[in-house]
């Protein structure tokens, strides 16, 4: 499995079409073959945390070229983010817990 770090911080002219465009990519990105799941955050000081999860490098590489997610990631480096870092890394292990409800 794969793992997505997208930290960002907007720019004031994000309010012009980003959030639109956020949630055209995440359509797309779901219906995308090895996506797993996402999940977003923004802390207290505007910081955006995307963590996004992929079946393996070779859908995520899809994923990356995309001719959509391309135009898209063109805009927001001219307009949407002041700043962003990416950081892909490979799950090595995972454990869980799971606190069920009693019936």
């Amino acid at each position: 499995m794969i793992i997505v770090l997208f930290r960002s911080r907007l720019t004031p002219e994000a309010r012009n079409g980003y959030d639109e465009m956020a949630q055209q990519m995440s359509k797309l990105a779901r219906a995308a073959p090895g996506f797993i799941a996402e999940k977003g955050f923004t802390a207290e000081d505007g910081e955006r945390l995307t963590v996004a999860w992929w079946q393996d490098e070779e859908t995520l590489t899809k994923w990356r070229s995309d001719v959509q997610h391309l135009v898209v990631q063109k805009v927001g480096r001219a307009k949407w983010y002041e700043y962003y870092k990416l950081e892909v890394a490979t799950l090595t292990r995972s454990n869980n817990f799971d606190r069920s409800p009693t019936v």
